[in-house]
């Protein structure tokens, strides 16, 4: 097979439709779009415009509360660390932080900080310096021995 012998399938590539030349060609005149109107001109459409009736999107009732000042934290399980370090990503003898865990390429991208979850079993043990941890992740990382410092403090449950 030479290189002047590659051919696309056939039917790989459609011409594109000309439209503006003439009623002979099935595309001419008003070329597929009807007649007037603020839909035959180009670059206008309408979103959820029904007429002149109340659109959908506002006969819906409104539900719900976004908190916009939200903390978005990027999560890693225990297992996915202790894979870190058992294929040398992570040095277990030196400190963690969120910024060491991404450069590892073990976190994804840390918006508010990096907050480690409990799934898995950890058997290093490690010196964490995370915006947050679940309760199970901090007793994990305790039970082997290695300490946990969180940057963000957690919030206390309101006495009712």
């Amino acid at each position: 097979m030479k290189l002047n012998d590659l051919r696309d399938n056939p039917g790989a590539r459609k011409a594109p439709i000309v439209v503006g030349r003439g009623i002979g060609s099935g595309k001419g005149k008003t070329c597929g779009r009807g007649v007037k109107g603020q839909k035959a001109r180009s670059g206008v459409s309408i979103k959820g415009f029904e007429g002149g009736q109340m659109p959908l999107i506002r006969r819906l009732p409104k539900r719900g509360f976004k908190n916009i000042f939200a903390k978005e934290y990027a999560e890693l399980n225990l297992c996915i660390l202790q894979a870190a370090v058992d294929s040398g990503r992570i040095d277990a003898a030196q400190p963690i932080t969120s910024e060491s865990l991404m450069a590892s390429g073990v976190a994804p991208k840390a918006r508010d900080g990096v907050r480690l979850l409990g799934k898995g079993v950890l058997t290093a043990k490690l010196a964490l310096t995370l915006a947050g941890a679940s309760k199970s992740a901090v007793e994990a990382v305790e039970k082997v021995g290695g300490t946990i410092t969180l940057t963000v403090k957690p919030k206390e449950k309101k006495a009712a």
